[in-house]
């Protein structure tokens, strides 16, 4: 079995408020934004702060609340869409920051909302091929440098984050389950950033909403309703288990509106239902890494609960996994 041997996270100091996105759009009140998304403030990196940056942070949090070494560590998988350059990789970047042997593997992959499922897959799959037995998997996103200032429906739920998870043979936490995966690229377009790829490379999109983050959230919101009740299902048989077996679910912090929309659509109690928003927003791959440290901070994991773990969004990607604790 492979275990989760502990969960940090970062989040950034500066803050953006609910009153002062209501400055910046009048027609959205303060109590509007906080029913709407769930979120009263979001976390926003500063203009010399960036992904590589965020995550050594969380990994040091990481190292110093669990005591591990560095020279522990054998791979450094790192999720990010914000990378700090199109190359070289940002988990290079970081391996060399945070003193960790050069003896490792390190690469970055490009997921959101579904990352964190994909990376405890990913790292489970490489200790279990027996080519390392300690896997860090970062998290990190500055999605606000992405935004367009003048575009709500995005500036009123993203946040920027990172997390650092130690993956390991160790039995000291929560031993991960099967998972189950989803990919549907004809969704592409509805959340989408066009600038900084090949395939506007000669395009000057400076300027230009063109060339920030375009969300067509109905679309997003459509696919959602569609896909997590499958998979959630599709989870559960795979690890032979039932709805009722699931003492927490923890699903991407996308917003409380869809969230509380798959909720009562799934039938799931909301005493088994944990949402972690209000004060961070939706940080993306950071969202479920966050929430788990999080429910376990205020006593609402504890030793022989099974969770579900399930993230969506862009790509549109989609997956879920089952943790012990």
């Amino acid at each position: 079995m492979i275990f989760i041997n502990g969960i940090s996270y970062y989040l950034p100091e500066k803050k953006l408020s609910n009153r002062e996105l209501n400055e910046l759009f009048p027609d959205w009140s303060v109590e509007k934004i906080a029913a709407k998304t769930g979120i009263v403030e979001r976390h926003i990196a500063a203009e010399d702060e960036f992904s590589s940056g965020m995550a050594v942070k969380a990994a040091q949090k990481l190292f110093k609340e669990y005591q591990i070494s560095p020279d522990e560590i054998e791979f450094v998988l790192l999720c990010t869409q914000s990378p700090d350059y199109l190359l070289p990789t940002t988990a290079c970047i970081v391996q060399d920051l945070l003193g960790i042997p050069t003896t490792v593997g390190a690469m970055d992959y490009n997921l959101g909302c579904s990352g964190y499922i994909y990376g405890l897959s990913t790292a489970k799959g490489l200790i279990q091929s027996g080519d390392v037995s300690n896997v860090l998997l970062l998290t990190s996103e500055t999605y606000s440098k992405h935004l367009a200032e003048n575009d709500k429906s995005v500036r009123t739920i993203f946040g920027d984050a990172a997390s650092a998870t130690l993956i390991s043979r160790k039995r000291k936490g929560a031993s991960i389950g099967k998972t189950s995966f989803g990919t549907d690229g004809k969704g592409a377009a509805n959340l989408i950033l066009k600038r900084g790829g090949a395939r506007n490379i000669n395009c000057d999109l400076t300027g230009s909403n063109e060339g920030k983050l375009f969300m067509n959230g109905a679309e997003i919101f459509t696919f959602t309703l569609k896909v997590v009740p499958a998979i959630v299902e599709d989870t559960l048989k795979k690890n032979e288990l039932k709805l009722d077996n699931i003492d927490l679910f923890i699903f991407h912090q996308a917003n409380k509106y869809m969230l509380e929309h798959l909720r009562m659509k799934m039938n799931i109690p909301e005493d088994k239902f944990y949402v972690h928003i209000s004060h961070c927003g939706n940080t993306v791959s950071s969202t479920i890494p966050i929430a788990l440290k999080a429910a376990e901070q205020e006593g609402y994991l504890k030793p022989g609960m099974t969770v579900m773990l399930t993230g969506f969004g862009v790509g549109y990607s989609w997956g879920a996994s089952i943790i012990h604790y």
